[in-house]
């Protein structure tokens, strides 16, 4: 037994200089400012996220001893079980979608969980597996294919949760875990020739009457966002709100202020998690916005550092992995708060409100640190794009 955990925890030989407590002190600060916000907001959860937060130190320390090679090595196992959790939010009865039309929860009755947070972790594992397994055959459109159909298979079960923002981080993540992996432009510069086209296709077609891609509100806000005229009552009230929410926060901010004070984030639902980017605006106004922006900048910063200094290819792609997902959920929320994108719901990582978010996401810290405290860290093919 002893020896099963020393295999597992493997304490001597790894480089513990190396251990980067900053990321852990950004990360729980951002953690802290989240319950703060929600208790600010009444938010009954605000207890069981500071319990969250706890739990997710916790998280964070074990992941860190774990080895990642480990953990890619059961990684089919972790991919086959996460993609059916994620099947079974809408193909089982224990699918529960809290109202909101979306079944993107499994309700176990003491505690609700969204497969679609872990999934995203998981895809980052499995394609930095695949891809080290297949370093030898890298530029061949099977390589590419394989690991598309690696990425979409849990992707398409997210999808038809009716969690489309979920979707195109995935996608996000797997477009720059592809730039990165060496394939090169023999491979994607054709594969970008014909998806780019599709694209433009894509946002014609959903413009045009009886299209079948997209479900009905689904096309009303992104048809709101593309033009707002005339629907200021409508599918773009929720984000005229919020950005009412955010210019009224204005340099300082309310916090300080008399808590009689009118707040305009009252009038935009989801505000605990989608929207959480608009109470935070308008308690802390602009300077506050600035330091939370540069706090999670720092996060996804040292993302790609770790993935700079990996002790091998595979460290180097999780890294990658890890550090495209938080930027682009970051950017999903804060653009949807502030009406740059189409309304939909995405969490912001470490501040949103949810468990099964918080959890993953330090989860994500925990095996970025294992991937820094790695002995040899650094070699000559750490860091390679051709």
């Amino acid at each position: 037994m002893r020896e099963r955990i020393e295999q597992w925890f493997q304490f001597k030989r790894y480089n513990w200089r190396n251990y980067d407590i900053s990321l852990v002190v950004v990360t729980l600060t951002l953690s802290l400012i989240s319950s703060y916000v929600l208790s600010i907001l009444g938010e009954s959860s605000f207890r069981r996220q500071l319990v969250g937060v706890v739990a997710g130190l916790v998280i964070i320390f074990v992941f860190s001893l774990i080895d990642y090679h480990d953990l890619c090595l059961y990684i089919p196992i972790i991919y086959l079980v996460t993609t059916l959790m994620a099947a079974a939010t809408r193909l089982s009865p224990l699918g529960y979608d809290g109202g909101t039309r979306s079944y993107r929860w499994l309700d176990f009755k003491i505690i609700k969980f969204q497969p679609s947070e872990l999934c995203k972790i998981v895809i980052i594992l499995a394609l930095a597996t695949f891809f080290h397994r297949m370093r030898e055959h890298l530029k061949t459109f099977k390589t590419f294919f394989l690991a598309c159909a690696i990425a979409m298979l849990p992707t398409f079960f997210i999808l038809i949760q009716s969690d489309l923002s979920s979707s195109v981080v995935i996608m996000m993540v797997l477009v720059m875990m592809l730039i990165s992996s060496g394939m090169g432009h023999r491979i994607l510069g054709p594969v970008a020739a014909v998806v780019l086209p599709l694209i433009v296709f894509f946002f014609w077609y959903i413009q045009q009457p009886n299209q079948i891609l997209l479900k009905g509100y689904q096309l009303e806000r992104i048809l709101g966002w593309l033009h707002p005229e005339g629907k200021e009552l409508g599918v773009m009230y929720q984000q005229n709100n919020s950005i009412l929410a955010i210019g009224s926060g204005k340099l300082y901010g309310k916090m300080l202020m008399d808590e009689e004070l009118a707040r305009n984030y009252k009038s935009v639902d989801v505000i605990e998690s989608d929207f959480i980017w608009t109470p935070i605006s308008e308690e802390f106004g602009f300077i506050g916005c600035m330091i939370i922006l540069v706090l999670i900048s720092v996060i996804i910063i040292k993302c790609f550092i770790m993935a700079k200094n990996a002790r091998d290819y595979t460290g180097m792609m999780i890294a990658i992995g890890i550090g495209s997902m938080f930027c682009f959920q970051t950017f999903f929320n804060i653009g949807v708060a502030t009406s740059l994108l189409p309304n939909t719901g995405l969490p912001l990582p470490f501040l949103s409100n949810g468990l099964t978010s918080l959890m993953s996401n330090m989860m994500a810290i925990g095996i970025l640190l294992n991937i820094g405290i790695q002995p040899n860290r650094g070699s000559s093919n750490s860091f390679e794009i051709r």
